[in-house]
């Protein structure tokens, strides 16, 4: 059946399409926030030389990677309530749920990162008098950084086509809006048409910001 495309409709809904914008963008950027803070954290423990905080690191990646992003936003959107009495609204319970399993991946790549720089390193920021957190952060962490950005890169292009999966609980992000939209005006080829094209553009930034990043961290090696 031929289809006459009309993308028309979406210049008077811009508005409500610039809200699920704003509230990709939101979730996007607390869920990259929260998950590398989760990352770095819970790559010192499962690098920590305390069995005890390792075996938290392990028990924490291998939850949270092993249980589908979906199940978990679910879980917290409809079984928090139930155990607790506090209903936390979409935004809180997709953020929590997205934060905790970008942080499990996220750790996994800062491990791995800082496991590839030699121990000479370590040694010579030691003799020096810098304790773990100065070894850390003046030192491995700089070093680090060239080898995981693009893992990370990955990761964080992975995240935002992520949050899409928000739009089950009925929290406003983009998808959320074209869906409402293909369902009012009756054109659902060009409302997720429109959310495909928003993703590429977006994705693409973020990637062509990481080559820039990686080129200026080889020349300043």
């Amino acid at each position: 059946m031929d289809h006459e495309w009309d993308f028309a409709f979406l210049l008077g809904q811009r508005d409500f399409i610039l809200r699920g914008i704003l509230g990709t963008f939101r979730l996007a950027i607390t869920c990259v926030l929260a998950g590398t803070v989760l990352g770095l954290v819970f790559a010192a423990a499962r690098l920590s030389r305390f069995a005890a905080l390792r075996l938290l690191g392990t028990c924490y990646v291998e939850f949270f990677r092993n249980i589908p992003v979906l199940v978990q936003i679910l879980w917290c959107y409809f079984a928090i309530p139930i155990m607790t009495g506090a209903q936390p609204g979409p935004f809180v319970a997709a953020a929590t749920a997205v934060s905790l399993y970008a942080g499990a991946y996220m750790a996994e790549i800062f491990r791995s990162g800082i496991q590839s720089i030699e121990k000479g390193q370590w040694d010579a920021a030691r003799a020096i008098g810098f304790g773990y957190l100065g070894q850390m952060r003046y030192v491995v962490l700089p070093q680090a950084l060239r080898s995981i950005v693009p893992p990370l890169t990955n990761q964080v292009m992975e995240l935002v086509k992520t949050t899409a999966i928000a739009s089950t609980i009925a929290y406003g992000e983009v998808l959320y809006s074209a869906k409402v939209l293909s369902d009012q005006e009756f054109r659902p080829i060009e409302s997720y048409t429109a959310v495909g094209v928003f993703f590429i553009i977006v994705l693409a930034v973020v990637s062509l910001f990481s080559s820039l990043l990686e080129r200026r961290l080889r020349r300043h090696g």
